[in-house]
């Protein structure tokens, strides 16, 4: 396979990354196609589309050896289940499905960029391919989601002080709030006093959680 494009992100490691697309609509992309693609016939039609289904490339997995079953996160990661049964990004073949939100497509010295919202990838993720949502043959009323579906509406409280939320540009702050609400440890984690760290939009937020209340207690440049 060959990559297309690359996307542009806020996260610039794997931790912090929502464990599905589209969970939180305020986190942002930029599509940039590499030369051979990058002509504004390949998205001809795209703009009549409000969803995209992108295929992209688990650059950051450790290439570890087939495991048939995984460790969902949700579940606590104790209970194993089939690989095949999960999203989880230890598979065979390091190949990710998202479902993002389109934005909109412009088109700057000649070259298409597609931004998009509701991202689930690490900055510089490989695009593999783009392919419009259809509505009448993607969408199934009678779907049953299984484990995932049970944790969908988890949340954490999260206690952001407004002296370091204000260190973030304004059209960021949505989008940090929501990654820590999201919880982002390891549910097998669960230490009150574990200092964890998300590194977001050019800042590194260091936090705690105690009783389903995450506290954000430094907001640091990155280096």
């Amino acid at each position: 396979m060959e990559k297309i494009a690359t996307i542009l992100t806020d996260f610039p490691e794997k931790f912090g990354i929502p464990r599905q697309s589209g969970r939180i609509e305020a986190l942002k992309g930029k599509i940039v196609f590499e030369p051979k693609f990058a002509t504004p016939d390949a998205v001809k039609g795209l703009e009549k589309y409000n969803y995209l289904w992108l295929l992209w490339k688990f650059d950051i997995s450790k290439d570890l050896p087939f495991r048939a079953t995984v460790r969902p996160p949700r579940l606590g990661g104790n209970t194993r289940v089939g690989v095949f049964a999960t999203r989880s990004p230890f598979r065979p073949n390091h190949i990710g499905l998202s479902c993002v939100k389109l934005e909109r497509i412009a088109v700057e010295d000649g070259r298409p960029y597609i931004y998009v919202s509701g991202i689930d990838m690490a900055n510089g993720t490989e695009i593999l391919d783009i392919k419009p949502y259809i509505p009448y043959t993607d969408l199934r009323e009678d779907a049953v989601g299984s484990f995932a579906e049970e944790y969908k509406d988890y949340a954490l409280h999260v206690t952001f002080p407004d002296e370091l939320l204000q260190r973030f540009p304004e059209e960021k702050r949505a989008g940090i709030f929501a990654v820590l609400s999201d919880d982002p440890r390891p549910s097998y984690q669960d230490d009150p006093e574990r200092i964890y760290g998300v590194s977001f939009a050019g800042f590194n937020v260091q936090f705690k959680v105690s009783d389903k209340t995450l506290t954000v207690i430094s907001v640091t440049p990155l280096s």
